[in-house]
């Protein structure tokens, strides 16, 4: 599988589960206790998307070394805030960083950075105020900057 069919995967299943989210109707209170675990996904699914896309990179541009070193070096890669994305994408191409900054800018930086500042608070316990509602904006943009960085470790 490559690394953009790993990442369709990842969003199919995401995407199915803020629908059944959304279905749940009314309940505001049940919403937000799912908005915090759709929180927990689209963070997920940000950090192993761009480990997927680098790791195809390397498998299509590297050998055998190179992958092992990719592979290790994603092994560690969390918490991916915009700043790690962007020096993630430096260590292969210095120009895919200074494209991820100057796309991933204003809604886009904050929902990267928010949706895993709350990841990190609610995995730590501390109370979020977090809506469905805000959630899904997030995960809209966040799919934005997946797609970006995309297009840059695996043009079409």
């Amino acid at each position: 599988m490559t690394g953009r069919q790993e990442v369709a995967r990842l969003e199919q299943r995401l995407d199915s589960v803020f629908t059944r989210v959304k279905m749940l109707g009314g309940d505001a209170e049940l919403q937000s206790d799912f908005a915090r675990y759709l929180c927990i996904l689209v963070s997920g699914y940000l950090e192993t998307s761009a480990k997927e896309l680098v790791l195809e990179y390397s498998r299509k541009s590297g050998n055998a070394s190179v992958q092992r070193f990719v592979d290790q070096r994603t092994k560690q890669f969390t918490n991916a805030k915009t700043e790690k994305l962007k020096s993630l994408l430096n260590d292969f191409n210095p120009d895919w960083r200074s494209s991820l900054e100057a796309y991933a800018v204003d809604d886009l930086k904050d929902a990267v950075d928010s949706i895993v500042t709350l990841r990190n608070r609610i995995a730590h316990g501390q109370s979020v105020g977090l809506t469905y509602q805000t959630v899904s904006n997030y995960y809209n943009r966040v799919k934005l900057v997946v797609s970006h960085i995309a297009s840059l470790c695996d043009p079409v």
